[in-house]
């Protein structure tokens, strides 16, 4: 039992630890994820607080794999990731049984799995935990207690610190379809082995004060115009498609005038967009690298546009800047979210290819 408990514990820990570095990567797309739970369960309110829970979730199953490995306190421990994958398991099991959701973000995007999968994997790991929990005794401290601790102390400040880093200067490993070298029209097409949703046709027809539905295939043997009155129709899923959505949805980039100009703009030789999310991040903390950028755009005759959901409530403060001759376009707010990481994120590119992203952090380094 001593061995099966121990074998138990390395595999937990270890997958602990991978799936927190993995979403460490980009603690940011986690946070979206808890937004799109908040939304189903009516709890909107705790947007304001999914990055904060996002990161310390992230922490804490670093910390609590490598607490794992080392077996500190492993009695408390054992608590805590009991509580933990009870949730986790709940959570996946909701996103799978309901169909409201595609993957729950187990592993971020880097590895995009199914709600199913996701299920799956935490009921193993429900069995596996138990089985730590309840033979606690089989599992000794690796180190003496003064190495532990120190290492327990470099696994929580590295959680912390690679979050961080992420977070202000966009992930490490770029897993979004607008990674660099991309081509966004290419993203927008379906993909090639996409298998399209099967559907059939239902009529809605009323009959004597009730609703009645019924396919081509199902008509009532009594149908007749004058007693069944023409309600709707709709498209029912009978069978959900696979892979049939295109890698980057909703890219549109509309003027001020209202013209949609994103083909022109992914046609250009060269542009540069700066994807500012809302109105609310200070430009202060950007707005001498842009100008910079701008700068060196307008030498070498490169268009320079600010993309934002929030184009007529940022306009008057870039109005103020030197750079408030730039045009800013109006764009979908889940695709800027998703383009960039950071708030805001400079691209350049090259008919429609990404030839660079980077950070507010990082816009002294913008090459054109």
């Amino acid at each position: 039992m001593k061995i099966v408990v121990n074998m138990a514990r390395i595999i937990v820990g270890i997958l602990f630890i991978f799936s927190g570095l993995v979403k460490a990567n980009d603690p940011i797309g986690l946070s979206y994820k808890m937004q799109e739970f908040f939304l189903v369960w009516g709890t909107g309110f705790l947007d304001g607080i999914s990055l904060a829970l996002s990161v310390i979730m992230i922490a804490f199953e670093i910390i609590a794999g490598a607490a794992l490995l080392l077996g500190w306190r492993i009695k408390t421990i054992s608590w805590l990731l009991l509580l933990l994958i009870v949730f986790f398991t709940f959570l996946t099991g909701y996103a799978y049984l309901s169909g409201k959701f595609k993957n729950c973000g187990c592993f971020g995007d880097c590895i995009p799995i199914t709600a199913q999968t996701s299920f799956i994997k935490d009921i193993i790991l429900l069995v596996l935990i138990l089985l730590i929990f309840f033979n606690t005794k089989y599992i000794k401290p690796v180190f003496a207690r003064g190495a532990t601790t120190i290492l327990l102390l470099l696994a929580t400040v590295f959680s912390f610190a690679a979050q961080w880093y992420t977070l202000k200067y966009l992930p490490v490993a770029d897993c979004l379809p607008f990674k660099k070298g991309n081509n966004i029209p290419q993203q927008m097409q379906m993909p090639a082995n996409a298998i399209p949703d099967s559907t059939i046709i239902t009529f809605v027809y009323e009959k004597a004060g009730k609703k009645v539905e019924f396919t081509a295939e199902t008509f009532p043997d009594d149908f007749d115009d004058s007693t069944y009155k023409f309600v709707d129709r709709y498209d029912k899923v009978i069978r959900p498609g696979v892979n049939n959505e295109p890698p980057i949805k909703a890219f549109g980039l509309t003027a001020p005038d209202g013209k949609d100009i994103t083909q022109d703009l992914l046609n250009t030789g060269k542009v540069v967009l700066l994807f500012v999310e809302g109105a609310e991040t200070p430009l202060g903390k950007w707005q001498e690298g842009f100008a910079r950028v701008v700068a060196d755009a307008q030498q070498k005759n490169v268009p320079v546009y600010i993309v934002s959901s929030a184009a007529t409530r940022l306009k008057p403060a870039i109005n103020k800047t030197n750079f408030g001759a730039v045009e800013i376009l109006s764009g979908d707010n889940t695709m800027i979210r998703t383009a960039a990481r950071t708030n805001p994120t400079i691209y350049v590119l090259s008919k429609g290819t990404i030839e660079g992203k980077w950070s507010y952090k990082n816009f002294d380094k913008v090459s054109l």
